[in-house]
């Protein structure tokens, strides 16, 4: 019997709930090669900013045990090219597009959603997890109030579905959660990464120029079941889960922990074919437990 897969996130519809995450999928070019991009439920594109940026300076990835670390500074050619060359192609895809937006402060923000508000985007998922220029490097998605006051700014200049990535990085994942709900969030995807540093003991510096990046893959995981379960119990819109999933009983563990939807990114990196792999593993699952319908499982872990 034909399994259901699709979902509905915010009002937009996904073929199935796999995602590529931003920032490892590129813009999807690469990995065209190896598979149809039609087979997603959905990619959000690399981090887009409002002018080309560099990145930093490499080295700018490290491996750590069960993920890896990385500093790569947003690296992207800016929203005008993206809007002028990256979206049309990304749109004849058969898949689900999402902008994933980052800016250093809130009319900076406001300038790049305004600008999708315009293009057949169909979803903007918006980065908190950046510095925010005006409070001396504070991270918007660490501050309650600051991630409140840069959602309601993008929520004036754009009526496409928002979606909001929330940081790790903070003493209450719920708090930041119903403070961007009540600002118009139609949506929130956590998690993002956690802050890590590695150093080489021979020449006792970080490994990364940077010093300090970004914790992803599935030592993250545990950590993100416990945002997702807390974040699904405090607000009403809708969640979708991600960090360190690499297989379909991750992938079912989160949506199980109360995400709608997932967001696979770190797991590409060494199995190329790894949204494949989870996809059709989901479907066997169902298979084997007589569950018809994707949307029957979520958000229904029984806490003790």
């Amino acid at each position: 019997m034909t399994k259901k897969m699709a979902v509905e996130v915010a009002g937009v519809r996904f073929k199935n709930p796999l995602i590529a995450a931003s920032g490892t999928f590129g813009y999807g070019r690469e990995y065209e090669k190896f598979y149809s991009l039609s087979n997603l439920g959905g990619i959000s594109v690399k981090g887009t900013t409002d002018t080309p940026r560099m990145g930093n300076l490499s080295p700018r990835i490290a491996e750590t045990p069960m993920g890896m670390l990385n500093s790569v500074g947003l690296e992207n050619p800016g929203i005008d090219h993206f809007i002028e060359h990256e979206l049309p192609w990304l749109m004849q895809k058969n898949t689900t597009i999402i902008a994933n937006i980052a800016a250093g402060t809130e009319d900076l923000y406001a300038k790049i959603a305004q600008k999708l508000d315009k293009t057949n985007i169909h979803m903007v998922e918006l980065n908190i997890s950046c510095p925010n220029v005006k409070q001396g490097g504070a991270a918007f998605g660490t501050s309650a109030k600051a991630a409140f006051d840069v959602v309601s700014k993008v929520r004036k200049k754009t009526k496409k579905p928002l979606m909001v990535k929330l940081s790790p990085n903070v003493a209450s994942i719920a708090e930041i959660a119903k403070a961007v709900e009540s600002a118009g969030a139609d949506a929130v995807s956590l998690i993002n990464t956690l802050l890590g540093m590695r150093i080489d003991i021979k020449t006792r510096r970080p490994i990364l120029k940077n010093n300090v990046g970004g914790l992803s893959g599935p030592a993250i995981f545990p950590i993100a079941v416990r945002m997702v379960w807390q974040v699904r119990k405090a607000v009403k819109i809708p969640v979708v889960g991600g960090g360190g999933i690499s297989s379909a009983k991750d992938a079912i563990e989160m949506m199980v922990a109360g995400a709608c939807a997932f967001q696979i990114g770190t797991a590409i990196f060494t199995n190329p074919y790894s949204p494949l792999d989870v996809l059709l593993g989901i479907e066997e699952w169902m298979d084997d437990n007589n569950i018809q319908d994707i949307n029957e499982i979520v958000g229904t872990v029984e806490d003790w």
